[in-house]
C-alpha cells in the first residue's frame, strides 16, 4: 500500500461517499471505511489529520447529493417499485423527519440501515436547504469525530 499511498488516501472519501449514498449505502458497510481508515492509520500510511477531513468530505458530499436527489424527485420517489414495497417504512421515516427535524438528521447519520435514505427523504420533505445543510454539517462533524475515536481505539487492539 505504501507504493500507492496517494491512491490509498483517495479510497477514504470514495468509501465514505458510497457507504452513505442513496441505495448504495445498503450494500457498502461502514465497517469497510473503518477498516481502511484503521489500516491507513496503524500502518502509518496516513495521519488522522489526513484521513478525517477526507472522510468528512465524502460523507457531506454524499448526504447533500441524496438531499438534492430527494428535492428533485420529490414525491415521485414514493411511487417507485422499491419505495412502494417499503411504503410503511418510508412513511414512518417521513413522519419522523417532519416531527423531529434536525434530530432525525443527526441520529440518521449514525444509524447504518437508514443512513443513505435520510437525506433523500429529508430532501423530499421540503426542509429548507440551509437548515438541512447546518444540521448535516453538525451530524457529519460528530460522525467524523466518532470515526477518529474508533480508529485510534482500534489502533490499541491492532496486533
Amino acid at each position: 500500500m505504501r507504493e500507492h499511498q496517494q491512491y490509498a488516501l483517495l479510497a477514504v472519501p470514495a468509501i465514505a461517499f458510497l457507504e452513505a449514498f442513496v441505495g448504495v449505502g445498503l450494500f457498502i458497510s461502514g465497517f469497510i471505511l473503518l477498516l481502511v481508515c484503521t489500516i491507513l492509520y496503524t500502518e502509518q500510511i496516513a495521519t488522522l489529520q489526513q484521513i478525517l477531513p477526507l472522510a468528512f468530505c465524502g460523507a457531506i458530499l454524499s448526504d447533500h447529493c441524496g438531499f438534492y436527489i430527494g428535492r428533485l424527485t420529490g414525491r415521485s420517489f414514493h411511487r417507485t417499485q422499491f419505495a412502494s414495497r417499503r411504503s410503511d417504512l418510508f412513511e414512518k421515516a417521513q413522519a419522523s423527519i417532519v416531527k423531529y427535524g434536525g434530530w432525525a438528521i443527526l441520529f440518521g447519520r449514525f444509524m447504518t440501515p437508514i443512513r443513505s435514505f435520510v437525506p433523500l427523504i429529508t430532501g423530499g420533505s421540503g426542509m429548507p436547504a440551509l437548515k438541512y445543510s447546518l444540521y448535516d454539517l453538525l451530524a457529519c462533524t460528530l460522525w467524523t469525530l466518532a470515526l477518529g475515536a474508533l480508529v485510534t481505539g482500534l489502533d490499541k487492539l491492532w496486533f
